[in-house]
């Protein structure tokens, strides 16, 4: 997960009805992350050769006001995972802007070091993301920029009439290792537009590494 503080102004446009953008201390942030799907199952059943795979997304924060509280959510701007038929039932389900494209991925742990990289491939060219860790996870600290990032339970997505769809996201509090590196490379402005691929370009913020969980998402409603 690498986080960029950005300027709102570029994701005003994108912030579906109903929610308003989110931040952490005064600021807002967009993030790039990647990671694997496991054991995938759409309604309880698994598809053959659909059940592992990538995925990095570019995505953003946001809230709504719910009968319990604020619902902090996220929502996203772009995501890409490796086979068509995965970014056509995403769309179809959720609405969301998948892309398909080819993807590979290493992870791996040595000497105390854990490592994750995504790569996609798209004009022709390789892009890259990856994170460099060491030591142990911990948890995310309450009210820590890493708990910020970590833990946003609901999704939205603007539809084509104007409504919004929210969805709910099941995990448990996942570790996190704070990245002793981080890299992301490619030609990001096609995917993002100019003013994302702008703040992109800039060191981010910060970087973490998380640990996998299981992931539940809801079936979506409309607000």
């Amino acid at each position: 997960m690498l986080n960029y503080a950005i300027d709102p102004a570029p994701l005003l446009p994108l912030v579906p009805p109903g929610t308003e953008l989110d931040g952490w201390s005064g600021r807002t942030y967009v993030s790039m992350v990647g990671f694997l799907f496991l054991d995938t199952r759409v309604r309880g059943l698994a598809i053959p050769f659909h059940r592992h795979f990538e995925e990095v997304n570019l995505r953003f924060y946001v809230r709504r006001r719910g009968p319990e509280g604020w619902r902090r959510g996220v929502v996203f701007v772009r995501e890409l995972v490796p086979r068509r038929a995965i970014a056509v039932v995403a769309r179809l389900l959720y609405h969301e802007p998948y892309l398909a494209l080819p993807m590979r991925h290493e992870t791996g742990e040595s000497a105390g070091r854990v490592r994750a990289a995504y790569h996609w491939r798209f004009r022709r060219r390789w892009h890259s993301l990856e994170v460099t860790a060491q030591g142990e996870p911990g948890p995310a600290a309450p009210g820590s920029e890493a708990e910020f990032i970590t833990e946003h339970f609901w999704g939205y997505n603007a539809q084509r009439d104007g409504g919004t769809l929210e969805y709910r996201v099941e995990h448990p509090r996942w570790r996190v290792w704070a990245a002793t590196d981080s890299r992301l490379e490619g030609e990001l402005a096609p995917l993002y537009g100019p003013a994302l691929a702008a703040c992109l370009a800039a060191s981010p913020t910060s970087a973490f590494l998380a640990e996998g969980s299981p992931v539940t998402v809801m079936r979506g409603t409309r607000i």
